[in-house]
Formats: structure tokens, C-alpha cells, sequence
């Protein structure tokens, strides 16, 4: 029994499930950054290196022979996965940098004073009358 309750103990902590969540939101961040790259930012850039799609780039090291493929080095999908982590790397960075200023704002902002309880207020006043009598 003690396995299991530590197991449960561990799964249910809080960063655990932060990480899973994030881990999800994650992998679907990724996918949009890569359709962004693929479908709106690799185009452009194709056209103006003359028509050059990069996920084709390829190297043939070995052609095909009967019924064994071609041997290729794919090194634009190489390219495009690059360009993929660099903005994706971007990205989480901006983001990052934007959390990390709004939490500085948080803490540089002044925090209200708690009102004094009522033994503070009595023992101020004694000080005060004690003052006055000096």
C-alpha cells in the first residue's frame, strides 16, 4: 500500500500536473508554429530563392535498383525543422520575457499597509503618553 499512496501523493502535485499541461498545450503550440512556418512563412522565402522548396532538398546517395528505394540525404526537411525550432524557440522566448515583466510589475507595485490590530494601536498610544511624560 505505501507504493501506491506515494504514487498518488506524487501524480496529484501540483507542478506534476503543470507539466502535463504543459506538455499538452505544448505539442499543440508546436503544431501551429509549424504550419505557420511551413504554410505561411517558407513560401515567401521559396519564391524568393527562385522557386526553392525546401522540404524536396535532397542529396541521392545511392539510386534505386529494383525494388530497393533511392538513398537520400533530406537535408531540407533538415532546414525547415531548423527554422521550425528557431521560431518556436522565438516564440517561448517573447512569452517568457512578457510573463516574466508583468510579474515584476506585480511585485514592484506598493502593497497596502494591513491595519494595526487593536493591542498595536493601545501600545502606540502608551508610547506616546510615556513620551510625553519625559
Amino acid at each position: 500500500m505505501g507504493i501506491i499512496k506515494e504514487f498518488k501523493d506524487f501524480a496529484v502535485k501540483g507542478n506534476v500536473l503543470d507539466m502535463a499541461v504543459g506538455i499538452i498545450i505544448g505539442a499543440a503550440f508546436g503544431k501551429i508554429v509549424s504550419s505557420l512556418v511551413g504554410d505561411v512563412i517558407m513560401p515567401p522565402i521559396g519564391v524568393l530563392l527562385g522557386g526553392v522548396d525546401f522540404s524536396n532538398l535532397a542529396i541521392t546517395v545511392k539510386g534505386a535498383s529494383g525494388k530497393m528505394p533511392a538513398v537520400i540525404i533530406g537535408y531540407g526537411k533538415f532546414i525547415q525543422t531548423v527554422i521550425d525550432f528557431t521560431i518556436i524557440a522565438f516564440a517561448i522566448f517573447v512569452a517568457v520575457k512578457a510573463i516574466n515583466s508583468l510579474k515584476r510589475k506585480e511585485e514592484e507595485a506598493p502593497k497596502p499597509q494591513p491595519k494595526p490590530s487593536a493591542e498595536e494601536v493601545l501600545l502606540s498610544e502608551i508610547r506616546d503618553l510615556l513620551k510625553e511624560r519625559k
